[in-house]
């Protein structure tokens, strides 16, 4: 079954993005090797620290690079940012994350919009990250958004789809990708988040602070791949009262 991801007029098989914060060799080399990420996220002012570690060194080639506008707090800043990552190489994919408040990490939807409709009109193909309502959402469509990216939960905090309800609803009612990002802690919870319908899901705390980094990439493959089969396939209908027998319940006494 040919089922690509479309972004911007660029199409991947895998539905799985790392969110590279917590950069380090292992979890680069894991996500491509053990969970096929062909996005990997970048933060240009993590591109290299102090001239001995460089995470442009670690990712393959033909995976896409995400430059994402981190540490931006308004519009202004963040456009420069994509400016910038543009100029030095890392192509037209921009995420953007605007974020004025430094306790909660949540992002600012109203510059996000802003900077959304001025990277479109330069031909960025913009992702942008976003607290998941509804009315932001069809703003960041008019604006030019390749995608939506609703966090689940706080960033870093692994406590799953806090915001399921509000995602839901943009899956329902936004027609383009939702990509759901930030919070996700378990594979089992990045299977729900495809079985609801969403297009991927982004993670980096939950594979970088694992045991086991491999095998915690690889399980969210599977997860991720699960939970679209699921989801293509149509969920079996859910009964609110009473039950309902798997096999026929007439007949088996007679003779």
């Amino acid at each position: 079954m040919n089922d690509e991801l479309i972004l911007g007029g660029h199409s991947f098989q895998s539905r799985f993005i790392l969110g590279s914060g917590k950069y380090s060799l292992e979890l680069i080399k894991a996500a491509v090797e053990h969970a096929g990420a062909q996005i990997i996220t970048l933060a240009l002012r993590r591109a290299n620290e102090g001239g001995t570690a460089n995470i442009l060194d670690y990712i393959p080639e033909g995976v896409t690079l995400l430059p994402n506008t981190s540490g931006a707090r308004n519009a202004e800043e963040a456009v420069r940012i994509a400016r910038l990552a543009r100029e030095c190489g890392c192509g037209d994919f921009v995420k953007i994350e605007i974020m004025r408040d430094s306790k909660y990490l949540l992002p600012d939807n109203q510059e996000t919009i802003r900077a959304t409709e001025i990277l479109a009109k330069e031909g960025f193909v913009v992702m942008p990250y976003m607290y998941p309502d509804l009315n932001v959402a069809r703003d960041l469509v008019n604006a030019g958004a390749a995608c939506v990216m609703p966090l689940a939960a706080p960033i870093g905090s692994n406590k799953g789809l806090a915001t399921r309800e509000f995602i839901q609803i943009l899956i329902d009612e936004i027609d383009l990708p939702i990509i759901v990002d930030a919070g996700i802690g378990r594979p089992s919870q990045a299977c729900e988040a495809m079985e609801m319908g969403a297009a991927a899901v982004m993670a980096n705390t939950a594979i970088a602070t694992a045991g086991d980094i491999p095998a915690m990439a690889e399980a969210f493959k599977k997860a991720i791949e699960a939970g679209r089969t699921a989801y293509l396939s149509g969920l079996g209908r859910v009964m609110e009262k009473g039950a309902a027998a798997s096999s026929p319940l007439t007949g088996f006494l007679q003779d």
